[in-house]
């Protein structure tokens, strides 16, 4: 089969790249913003950058003779520059879809997320027919919800033609902790500092839905595999909550309302002092749990860590400083993150090179 994949060197990118490589019977090609500068003879690598429509022909060849597009890309920095973020996720979905229907592609599988989800209403587990909304304040939540409207219309357009949408919960593994670093973490402060943390002060009420990104990857398998159809509830049982979030830290949940954690993070967000925005708590407190069940008949899906695993895991992988071998999930040092910021600015205004 041959797999054109976009974000081929991200979180979950690189666990399938790894993953289809496994199986030893596909065709691979990877698009990443940043190539590997040494890849595998198994993988055809194309430098595309998806926030401008100047990645239209990179597309076009690299989904030539395709059987799937599997697109996974995605913006979470700089989280000041919302114009960019909205052109690599909203924008790069528009793109990737255009570039399939002129290809001819047969079937598109679009890495989703709980994020699409709208608010949920009370504490149970809500499949796949919950509506898909998105958090109004979050502003992650809203192009994701985005993007699933763009791929109803490429559904419309298209109806002989198979489109899959998988909706995990936060996906993480042990080789993301620098690039979650990179993303939440000041770059002054080292990575060992996330086991010194005496308190956490947190709203006893987060629930968030986690799943390993292996896991992930092996429902897409599944998913390529039968050529699966609509959208599939990607958790692991139980969910991460903020106790589960303290131990990990090796802290003491100190409780603090919502309202006033998200009062500090907008102040800190405000002024430059970390880069991740008040959407992602507003978004940990409204989505709702998910339940799995579609997937688990439907694909024989089972996830192999459960949530307080996968987010432990993180947490060392972060305080370990843990890297991959692509570009995206490169080591993270001080010294380095230090220099970055001086000459390019911090990373949440600092544009992509």
């Amino acid at each position: 089969m041959r797999i054109a994949i976009t974000g081929a060197t991200g979180n979950i990118g690189s666990a399938l790249v790894r993953r289809l490589r496994a199986e030893g019977t596909h065709d691979l090609v990877g698009l990443a913003r940043r190539p590997p500068e040494v890849g595998g003879d198994d993988v055809t690598w194309h430098a595309a950058d998806l926030s401008t429509d100047a990645c239209h022909e990179t597309l076009l060849e690299a989904f030539r003779d395709a059987d799937a597009v599997v697109h996974l890309a995605w913006g979470f920095q700089p989280s000041h520059d919302l114009t960019y973020l909205a052109e690599t996720g909203i924008g790069g979905t528009r793109r990737v879809l255009r570039a399939a229907a002129v290809a001819d592609v047969p079937h598109v599988v679009h890495m989703s997320s709980v994020g699409a989800y709208a608010p949920k209403t009370d504490d149970r587990p809500v499949d796949e027919s919950w509506p898909t909304e998105g958090v109004p304040t979050s502003r992650y939540s809203r192009h994701k919800s985005a993007a699933e409207r763009l791929l109803d219309q490429h559904e419309a357009a298209h109806p002989d033609r198979v489109v899959t949408r998988l909706r995990p919960g936060i996906v993480g593994q042990r080789a993301a902790g620098s690039a979650l670093l990179r993303y939440g973490v000041p770059a002054m402060v080292p990575a060992r500092a996330l086991g010194l943390l005496p308190v956490l002060p947190m709203d006893r009420g987060l629930v968030v839905p986690m799943v390993h990104t292996d896991d992930v990857a092996e429902a897409v398998a599944a998913v390529l595999r039968q050529r699966a159809a609509g959208p599939f509830n990607l958790a692991a049982d139980p969910p991460v909550t903020a106790e589960a979030i303290a131990d990990a830290l090796g802290a003491r949940l100190v409780h603090v309302p919502a309202p006033v954690v998200r009062a500090f993070m907008s102040a800190t967000w405000h002024a430059r002092l970390q880069q991740v925005d008040t959407g992602w708590l507003d978004m940990g407190f409204a989505l709702p749990t998910m339940d799995t069940t579609r997937a688990r008949v439907e694909l024989g899906w089972a996830p192999t860590k459960d949530g307080p695993d996968v987010f432990a895991e993180v947490v060392a992988g972060m305080q370990d400083a843990a890297s991959g071998r692509t570009p995206a999930l490169r080591p993270r040092t001080v010294l380095g993150a230090v220099g970055d910021a001086v000459r390019r600015g911090p990373v949440a205004v600092r544009r992509r090179p």
